[in-house]
């Protein structure tokens, strides 16, 4: 069954679907695209990789009623109430401790053929992007390095959750956006917005002056993905739509879209 979302479908947002969703999506752009690219490009499959030292909110950490609720609490020897107290050494309670995590992030970059010279760079957003950490610290540098250089860039940001990446000028408080920054023509940078009821838009890839721009239907490929991954016998749409909440008319436009699925 294909997604009920005619764009981007919130349910696939949350920790337990978005890594793999990442990974499946940024491959299925990239075998989109390289029939359309070959035989001057070619399309390179990266990965970002750094060590995230901030506890993800649904990590357990040294909690501190675990010292009362023990199941192994310390006991010491009866001490006659004639003698000094004696301190006792009671039994070690097991924590955890927080460890540096290695975060791996794939993304794309269109290569020119015989120079291997990165033309444009694709970046799908994470979570750990959008929140405050060494994500986005680790994020935020390749972006302006890309920025600073001779490569065009393409930022897709599927998540409704988290702080937008910086940008100046009229922009639209959407849920989703696609932004496409040609080199030729920074600082100003083409943003494609969207909500929940909208289908994902068809956005250009910019390549080098003479060849013009590839078209990326990113709608049609998120639906392969779907598809693909099953995501229709995995996803329970009886339950609410993932965080952060809708407002008022968008969490009615879900429920009536979703009565059906509800009501089986």
């Amino acid at each position: 069954m294909p997604s009920p979302f005619p764009g981007m479908n919130p349910y696939l947002e949350p920790p337990v679907f978005w890594s793999e969703f990442h990974n499946r999506l940024i491959v299925a752009i990239s075998d989109a695209l390289t029939p359309e690219l070959r035989p001057k490009y070619y399309v390179a499959v990266e990965t970002r990789t750094y060590l995230d030292d901030e506890a993800d909110e649904e990590l357990l950490v040294g909690v501190p009623d675990a010292l009362i609720l023990s199941s192994t609490p310390a006991v010491s020897d009866p001490v006659p109430s004639s003698s000094i107290a004696v301190a006792v050494q009671s039994r070690p309670v097991q924590v955890t401790l927080p460890m540096p995590e290695s975060v791996r992030e794939r993304y794309l970059e269109v290569r020119e053929v015989g120079t291997d010279a990165v033309v444009t760079v694709v970046e799908l957003l994470s979570p750990k992007n959008k929140r405050k950490g060494q994500g986005r610290t680790a994020y935020e540098k390749k972006r302006q390095q890309v920025l600073k250089s001779l490569s065009h860039l393409v930022e897709i940001d599927l998540l409704r959750a988290g702080v937008p990446m910086a940008m100046r000028g009229s922009v639209s408080r959407s849920l989703y956006r696609i932004l496409v920054s040609p080199e030729a023509i920074r600082p100003t940078a083409n943003l494609y917005g969207f909500g929940l009821p909208e289908m994902i838009p068809a956005f250009p890839l910019p390549l080098k002056l003479e060849d013009g721009d590839a078209i990326v239907d990113l709608q049609a490929i998120l639906m392969g993905v779907y598809d693909r991954g099953s995501y229709d016998l995995r996803i329970d749409y009886r339950r609410p739509v993932p965080p952060p909440a809708l407002s008022s008319v968008d969490q009615q436009w879900v429920d009536e879209l979703l009565a059906p699925l509800r009501s089986q």
